[in-house]
C-alpha cells in the first residue's frame, strides 16, 4: 500500500479501526488457519493493522511476524506478545521459502490493481511447499474510493480463483458474504484459503 491519503486515514482512525476489528482474534476463519499450520510454525500477517490476528498466532506457539505500511498499527502490533512486527509493504516481501502460512486479510484491496499478479506471486514463493495462504478482500471490478477517501481495488471471484490457479495455489475453502467495514457502508466480500502446490 502505498497510497499516501489511503495511508493518512488509517494513522488518523487507528484506534478506532483497532476497535472494529477486535472479533478478528477468535474468528472461526483465523482458527481455521491456525489451525491449518505445522507446530511452532512461521506465518506473515501481511498488512496485520493492530495485530490482533498475529497476536493470536504468536499466542498458538506460532512464530508471528507482521507487516503494515502505517507506524500506528505496527506499534499496536508489537504491544502483542511474541508478535515480531516491522512497518512494510508488499513489495518488500522477497523471501522464498520462508513461511508456513501468510495470512492477508483485507489488506491487498489498498494497492493498485495492477500490481496484484506480482504480488500474488511473491506471496506464492515466500510460502514453504504446501504452505497456506489465507486471502480476503471485497469483490467488484475496477479501482475507487470509499466515503472516507480510502483507495479500492476490486476483483471478481472467478477472477480470484483465475488468479489463484495461474499462481500455483489450490483453494480449499471460501465463504462469500456482505459487511460493513470502517466507513460504514456495506459491501460483498469473499474470504478465501489456499495451498501452494508441492
Amino acid at each position: 500500500m502505498s497510497d499516501a491519503q489511503t495511508l493518512s486515514v488509517y494513522a488518523a482512525k487507528a484506534v478506532e479501526y483497532a476497535r472494529l476489528v477486535t472479533g478478528e482474534k477468535v474468528s472461526p476463519r483465523l482458527l481455521r488457519f491456525i489451525d491449518g499450520l505445522p507446530a511452532k510454525g512461521r506465518t506473515l500477517d501481511l498488512g496485520c493493522g493492530p495485530g490482533f490476528a498475529a497476536g493470536a498466532m504468536a499466542a498458538a506457539g506460532i512464530e508471528a511476524h507482521a507487516w503494515d505500511p502505517v507506524p500506528e498499527m505496527v506499534a499496536m502490533a508489537a504491544d502483542h506478545p511474541g508478535v515480531i512486527a516491522r512497518q512494510a509493504v508488499y513489495a518488500d516481501l522477497a523471501e522464498v521459502d520462508a513461511y508456513d502460512g501468510i495470512w492477508c486479510n483485507f489488506s491487498m484491496l489498498h494497492t493498485p490493481l495492477a500490481d496484484w499478479p506480482a504480488q500474488f506471486a511473491a506471496i506464492a514463493r515466500a510460502l514453504k511447499p504446501g504452505g497456506l495462504f489465507h486471502f480476503g478482500t471485497k469483490l467488484g471490478t475496477g479501482e475507487a474510493r470509499d466515503s472516507i477517501g480510502r483507495l479500492y481495488s476490486y476483483m471478481t471471484e472467478a477472477d480470484l480463483m483465475d488468479l489463484c490457479a495461474a499462481t500455483g495455489l489450490t483453494v480449499e475453502y471460501s465463504k462469500t458474504g456482505e459487511e460493513a467495514g470502517l466507513s460504514g457502508e456495506i459491501a460483498p466480500f469473499i474470504v478465501f484459503q489456499a495451498r501452494i502446490d508441492g
